[in-house]
């Protein structure tokens, strides 16, 4: 965090104020556009106040839930914050997640009704459930009637204590699973990277990503609490990424590996000139850090910010921006007002350069997993000596004399072979230091098969293990090797591991 660096607390803890108070300061400035037009900060307000105003025609009440599998368009927006003023808890599920997921997620929410893009989507919805199921463009007219009679304007009780957002994440298990996320938790969080990041009221942030995911949704929070411009995009097809950032001046951009490689990639072949950029953040896995010289390369100018989280905290930590090229293999500082430590297996707090588990305490733990006590228990437990509700991650890493921490793995990534503890973490990294391998998804050994490796690459898999060998002790090099020319990835754009499982102990190629 840089010295003048402070939190934006003035929003008292909820989060529909990051709103209202951007659209009183600066009601005219643009606040968020799609491929269809652009709003105002007013006139995301208005929206959002005439979305409030429906949902209390339908009887929805502060606590409940409404579930929105929406795309990246400017009504989403409208609706998150319309819900938020009035205590209703947002449920966003990415356009993408299929029939097999949507039924028990919507049964788990336990919502009051569903909303879908249009019709054919509010068709296939109606097939799961029973609820009301309401298609965004049948239902839109009666908010535009209602922001026309300025209905929704009136304030209502909202306690920064409120379930906003329950963010449902993938895990090992079929089972749904949903970080329930208050307000108060998550207006510190956004204050709180946006201290370090500082984003500016001149930024044009350009996101990709969905606002189902929390990296997405934290995009329409950090622009809404500074006033800068949101750019909806995906809509666009990939060859025609550089040429939208252009053409709407993006300066502020979250990428995940898969797409900062497609923009390296782009930018190879472009002739029109770098978009102008400035910063470029990173989450969901580590980039590689000859990725981060290509975006350098192809920005001129431009910062490239590691960072490390989860939802069940948002962020973790944060490489400050201007110490950007320190320390490479750190993912950053503590965010500002939290506490990470290390601790041994016992729960005893372990010294700089010994690895444990990472634990995290501060405003921006959230409330646990919606309706899984045990699920809660086992991940957030008391700090017996401050009595801070402390977050057990499940991954393994270390900090350095300077509070610098170093992500070693998660939990299902650390294993033993040949008497060697060791991380798929570490044999990706190696092999993303060769030079033509542009992925790569390391698979622990099972019962079945031993350790194997799969790349995106040029070079025979034979080439792959000889140069991997020349980085890693020989226990750390995997017995298989595939290659892959496309990456299955999953709806957040991480590499899709079981489906790659699949791959090798079937033997497809």
């Amino acid at each position: 965090m840089s010295d003048n660096a402070e939190l934006d607390l003035r929003h008292g803890g909820l989060v529909h104020h990051f709103l209202e108070d951007s659209g009183k300061a600066s009601p005219n400035s643009q606040a968020v556009e799609d491929a269809f037009g652009s709003w105002t900060y007013a006139e995301l307000l208005a929206h959002s106040q005439a979305f409030s105003a429906w949902l209390d025609e339908k009887g929805i009440g502060r606590g409940e839930r409404i579930v929105v599998q929406l795309p990246n368009v400017r009504q989403t927006v409208a609706v998150f914050f319309g819900a938020c003023r009035r205590g209703i808890v947002f449920v966003p599920l990415n356009p993408g997640m299929k029939p097999f997921h949507l039924g028990s997620v919507i049964a788990d929410a336990d919502p009051r009704l569903v909303i879908a893009e249009d019709e054919t989507a509010a068709a296939r919805l109606h097939d799961l459930t029973d609820l009301p199921v309401f298609a965004l463009d049948t239902l839109w007219p009666d908010v535009e009637r209602l922001r026309a009679e300025k209905a929704g304007t009136e304030p209502v009780e909202v306690s920064p204590e409120d379930l906003a957002v329950l963010i449902y994440t993938s895990g090992s298990t079929a089972a749904p699973k949903a970080v329930a996320c208050p307000h108060q938790q998550i207006a510190f969080a956004a204050s709180s990277i946006n201290a370090v990041l500082g984003y500016r009221r001149d930024d044009v942030v350009f996101c990709r990503m969905s606002v189902s995911w929390d990296f997405g949704l934290y995009k329409v929070l950090i622009s809404t609490l500074t006033g800068a411009k949101l750019v909806l995009a995906g809509g666009e097809p990939d060859i025609a990424l550089l040429k939208s950032m252009r053409e709407t001046g993006a300066t502020m951009m979250p990428i995940v590996p898969s797409l900062a490689s497609m923009l390296t990639t782009l930018a190879r072949r472009d002739t029109e000139g770098a978009p102008t950029v400035r910063m470029f953040t990173n989450s969901a896995a580590a980039l590689p850090q000859a990725t981060i010289e290509k975006l350098r390369e192809a920005f001129p100018g431009v910062q490239v910010v590691r960072m490390y989280g989860q939802t069940e905290c948002k962020r973790i930590s944060i490489m400050p921006p201007e110490l950007e090229h320190e320390r490479p293999d750190s993912v950053g500082l503590p965010l500002p007002g939290t506490t990470v430590e290390i601790l041994d297996e016992d729960g005893r707090s372990l010294p700089p350069g010994e690895p444990g588990e990472i634990t995290v305490t501060g405003p921006h733990v959230m409330a646990g997993y919606w309706r899984a006590p045990e699920l809660t228990a086992r991940a957030y437990r008391r700090d017996e000596h401050t009595g801070a509700m402390r977050l057990h991650t499940g991954d393994y890493g270390h900090l350095d004399e300077d509070g610098f921490l170093y992500f070693v793995g998660r939990r299902d990534d650390m294993f033993k072979r040949k008497g060697t503890r060791m991380s798929t973490v570490e044999i990706e990294a190696a092999a993303l230091d060769i030079p033509g391998v542009t992925a790569a998804v390391a698979l622990p050994p099972t019962d079945t098969r031993d350790l194997a490796l799969v790349v995106a690459s040029d070079l025979a898999p034979h080439d792959v293990l000889r140069r991997l060998a020349e980085r890693l002790e020989a226990a750390k090099v995997p017995a298989i090797c595939r290659i892959v020319n496309d990456f299955p990835l999953t709806l957040n754009g991480k590499s899709e591991r079981k489906q790659l499982a699949r791959l090798i102990d079937g033997g497809d190629r």
